[in-house]
């Protein structure tokens, strides 16, 4: 392997640079001078053909992925595991010698090569928790770099309208890690959050031993004392900053009655119990989860050396994620469209509760990331679906999301639909997309909120603002 020098000096190639993972390490990448081209599926079947002709703007040079964009061996080629050999690109890398690094090596590198490397964990709530620790510590001057799998907006300009990275200085680099496919073991934090710890991608014992291998390479961990399986592998840490909203005995915490919440924003004292200093938060955010997102925040700052006053000062002005509880807009009758990444039990849990906090019927459309997903953790959905929402409001899932390549096919949205309808919830199968639009336009009605949750294609959110100007 090269020295960081000498990898840094080479000229990279992404194969799927529009992908929410590698996205932002091109950008961070481009933003430090380096060369960067790179091909994706998407682009040449036409799809989200405005993002990339954003990224052309921005000086990325864009290929097919027909193995045309791969013209030397001393490129570095950038894809994900799950990139088979015989794509052309990674064909054509092969047989020119060029390193191949998965995105997750790449990142490790940056990371680990940074002055002090800020890392956020946990199987739901990652890419919110980083966009506003990022944002806590541009606010306070710090210009950190950061890595996000989502658009940040309070970062976006018209230039960069997919803005998932930041590039500031080389002494802060925060970033969220990923525990699904074992890479999180690659990173050494000085700043390690562990937000929660549940079934994803993982069996809950390799979740245990990843997560708490992570806390002790973490030189400070910030550890959730609300999530049992997080707050169990704390005695694995050295130095330790805790935060919660139920656990009293969390250093930074919420004051009891002290919570106000609507449904698009909410307010709370933040206590520091560190030196019992109370501080009026302002989140321009909903939901409980992201009240919790914001104390992980503010604990990850100071253990960065932010004063707690400062950084709940610095979320007021937090705008939040795309897709991440995105509202597109109210209808003149009242029906609200709302985009979301919900994709795991967890996240959809959360994002169902914060709706199901204020009134009015829930219409759920979810479309599936994929077979393998869906087969893991499918039995958790369904339960989830039936036990958050009530007799009037329905659950719809299309086909999972298929974009060619090897995978078992033979499960797929219709198990999940009996389960949520055995488990004593209300759902439908509609197998195309563009037909459930047409379902969900037909059925709603003034006061419903209906939310498209689903991940791995950026295509919903136009479909979610496509379905909302049907409706207004």
């Amino acid at each position: 392997m090269p020295t960081p020098d000498e990898l840094f000096a080479r000229p990279f190639f992404f194969c799927g640079i529009g992908g929410s993972g590698m996205l932002p390490l091109a950008q961070i990448l481009r933003g430090r001078d380096c060369t960067v081209e790179g091909s994706d599926r998407s682009r040449d079947q036409g799809r989200m053909p405005d993002k990339f002709a954003a990224l052309e703007a921005q000086g990325f040079g864009l290929h097919p992925q027909d193995g045309s964009g791969i013209v030397s061996g001393e490129q570095i080629l950038v894809a994900s595991a799950a990139v088979e050999d015989s794509v052309p690109d990674a064909r054509r890398a092969r047989e020119l010698e060029c390193l191949r690094l998965t995105r997750a090596e790449l990142n490790s590198i940056l990371f680990n090569t940074s002055g002090a490397g800020l890392a956020v964990a946990g199987t739901s709530g990652k890419s919110t928790v980083t966009g506003m620790l990022g944002w806590i510590l541009q606010a306070c001057g710090r210009e950190p770099t950061i890595m996000n799998g989502a658009v940040m907006k309070n970062f976006v300009a018209p230039d960069r309208p997919y803005a998932s990275a930041v590039v500031g200085g080389q002494s802060l680099y925060v970033s969220e890690v990923d525990e699904s496919d074992g890479s999180i073991a690659l990173y050494r934090p000085a700043v390690g959050v562990l937000l929660n710890v549940s079934l994803d991608h993982k069996s809950m014992e390799e979740l245990r031993q990843l997560f708490g291998d992570y806390l002790s390479r973490s030189r400070i961990a910030v550890i959730n004392a609300d999530d049992p399986e997080a707050l169990a592998l704390l005695p694995l840490a050295k130095e330790v900053i805790t935060f919660g909203i139920a656990q009293e005995k969390a250093q930074i915490g919420v004051v009891a009655g002290s919570l106000a919440e609507g449904p698009m924003r909410q307010a709370a004292l933040v206590i520091d119990r560190h030196d019992g200093s109370e501080h009026a938060l302002t989140l321009n955010l909903p939901g409980r989860h992201n009240l919790s997102n914001a104390l992980a925040a503010i604990a990850g700052a100071a253990a960065a050396g932010i004063p707690v006053a400062k950084a709940v000062e610095a979320l007021a002005g937090f705008d939040g994620l795309a897709r991440r509880f995105d509202v597109i807009g109210s209808s003149p009758s009242g029906i609200t469209v709302i985009d979301d990444f919900g994709h795991n039990p967890e996240k959809c849990a959360a994002t169902l509760r914060t709706l199901k906090a204020h009134p009015g019927r829930v219409l759920a459309f979810f479309q599936p990331h994929g077979y393998g997903p869906l087969r893991q953790m499918g039995e958790e959905l369904a339960q989830t679906f039936a036990s958050e929402l009530d007799e009037q409001d329905r659950v719809f899932l299309c086909n999972p999301v298929y974009f060619g390549g090897t995978v078992d096919r033979s499960e797929g949205s219709e198990r999940i639909v009996a389960l949520v309808e055995q488990a004593g919830g209300h759902a439908e199968h509609i197998a195309e997309r563009s037909a459930v639009g047409d379902r969900l336009a037909q059925i709603a009605r003034p006061g419903d909120r209906i939310v498209i949750m689903g991940a791995r294609d950026d295509t919903l959110s136009a479909f979610a603002r496509d379905l909302f100007d049907r409706l207004a």
